[in-house]
């Protein structure tokens, strides 16, 4: 482990010190759960993250990182060099439930946080909306007494009861407002909250839930229904099976890449929500009381990105000579198949927000660690096509000394173009700028690491409307002197532009590997 950040932040001179430490050690495998925000995001040539990767994987040593937590947004995915792989976060089928009973007829309503609630089980104590607390200071509105701001509520209205909160992602943080309301003197309180409903938060001894909008209706309608509403909050109970499941996480980062759009990124999903990791106790007891736990419940994609490093240290072990690019594209391939594109619903894959997810959420898919032992087929990429890479992005031979010191003989070549970027080996495909009516070929190859020397894959297409998708040669035949072969793909957009990005896949198979690669075709 190598402490790059402090109280003051994560020093460049840091993280670059620490990619030294960790490949002069002889690391196998670097996880970085770090990331520049995508709003102030640097570019290559002056991201330390980027660079110290870059070191590491010309040296063969694999760098695993954190897509970032700026999501659902379009385009805030960061780490997106294409050395690196980038990991988005999923959730869990495990919850933490803690219900609201509503008095009448003792209605429960579905909520979620860690509390140690110790009130009644009955439902007894006076519920009040935030809005119907509202204080008569000049700053406190009917928005903001309703969203509980700290200063917006009247204490003597909300003392002995539980309040009803809206909370939104711009508002104060949900700790605070909660501090403030038992200040206050409340005995609980109740959080609406769409989008962070499915990352618990532990409020531990102050009964506190959260719930959604949806819920929230049928609160307010009891409230509207009676002179003197009651309820009470049960104590969090852990909920296994939950579903549906895995969901991407509302905070992870969303593709596509604002600086390498013919990339795509994130390359996979693992779980990041509510996930139990070791901690260091930052408070210390006297030694007669019971010391902090040394384990927490964290979400974040920084909590998915050990995940797939694991993942790549197992492939690692198994395939000691592989590439950082081959263990890559080992877990990309396999992280969607038959056994794995449904969520225990046995519905397609969604966001937070009940859409359909894509690519740009969770890139090839939910990594899959033992279909990764076994890939049949890798895309493998060496130093000098990240080079080459390098050039076509726009780099001349001065900023791609700021990242690495080229052989000699290196040189851009005269033709370097963005485009070219989606020629890259990626087990992935992204094309941008394909018009109406216009066509693009990009160039694969795959090379055989499957047991079976002599193997035929074939290769299927799903392609979208609007999109014409031709793969040749349609057939790869590997024999023992033939282990890499390459195809090509053209696209092929119909006479309309399309207004979103056009989604579809391209699957090789030999009976009993699939080796599946996402595409992501825009106008």
């Amino acid at each position: 482990m190598y402490r790059v950040c402090s109280d003051e932040g994560c020093a460049g001179s840091a993280i670059l010190a620490g990619f030294d430490d960790a490949i002069g050690d002889g690391v196998d495998i670097i996880s970085v759960s770090l990331g520049a925000s995508p709003y102030f995001s640097p570019d290559f040539s002056e991201d330390p993250i980027a660079i110290g990767s870059f070191h590491a994987v010309a040296k063969g040593v694999m760098v695993v990182c954190s897509a970032g937590n700026a999501g659902p947004e379009a385009s805030t995915v960061v780490n997106a060099a294409p050395w690196i792989m980038t990991v988005a976060a999923t959730t869990i089928d495990r919850d933490f439930e803690s219900d609201v009973v509503l008095g009448g007829n003792s209605t429960a309503v579905k909520g979620g946080a860690i509390n140690f609630s110790n009130l009644d089980k009955s439902p007894k104590y006076p519920l009040i909306a935030g809005a119907s607390a509202k204080s008569s200071s000049a700053s406190s509105t009917s928005d903001s007494a309703s969203h509980c701001e700290p200063g917006t509520l009247d204490a003597s209205k909300i003392k002995g009861k539980i309040v009803l909160c809206n909370h939104s992602q711009s508002d104060t943080s949900k700790m605070v407002k909660v501090d403030e309301l038992q200040s206050a003197g409340a005995v609980g309180a109740i959080l609406v909250n769409d989008f962070g409903r499915a990352v618990t938060t532990a409020y531990l001894d102050f009964p506190v839930t959260e719930i959604t909008s949806a819920a929230a209706a049928d609160l307010h309608k009891y409230i509207a229904s009676t002179s003197d509403p009651v309820a009470t909050i049960t104590p969090t109970i852990t909920v296994t099976e939950y579903k549906p499941a895995p969901v991407v996480a509302y905070f992870s980062s969303r593709g596509p890449s604002a600086q390498t759009g013919n990339i795509l990124k994130p390359d996979v999903a693992a779980p990041g929500v509510n996930i139990l990791a070791s901690w260091i106790p930052t408070t210390s007891l006297p030694a007669d009381q019971k010391q902090p736990s040394q384990f927490n419940l964290v979400s974040g994609t920084s909590m998915a990105c050990p995940h797939v490093a694991g993942a790549a240290a197992t492939v690692k072990a198994w395939n000691p000579t592989w590439s950082p690019a081959a263990i890559r594209s080992a877990i990309m391939t396999t992280a969607w198949h038959a056994a794995t594109q449904l969520n225990n619903d046995k519905a397609p894959m969604t966001t937070d927000a009940g859409t359909a997810a894509t690519p740009f959420d969770y890139g090839a898919g939910q990594v899959n660690p033992t279909g990764a032992l076994d890939p049949g087929l890798v895309y493998d990429l060496a130093a000098d096509d990240y080079l080459s890479f390098l050039c076509n992005y726009g780099y001349g031979a001065s900023q791609i000394k700021l990242i690495t010191s080229p052989p000699a003989a290196f040189s851009c070549a005269g033709n370097a173009s963005k485009d070219l970027i989606s020629d890259l080996n990626y087990p992935s495909i992204a094309v941008t700028g394909l018009g109406a009516g216009a066509s693009r070929t990009v160039t694969r190859e795959v090379t055989n690491v499957g047991a079976q020397e002599e193997a035929t894959y074939t290769v299927a297409v799903s392609a979208p409307a609007g999109l014409d998708v031709k793969v040749a040669p349609s057939k790869l035949q590997f024999t023992g002197s033939v282990k890499k072969l390459a195809f090509q793909v053209t696209f092929s957009g119909k006479n309309t532009a399309a207004k979103a990005a056009l989604i579809g896949s391209i699957t090789w198979s030999d009976g009993k590997h699939t080796v599946h690669s996402p595409f992501a075709v825009s106008s």
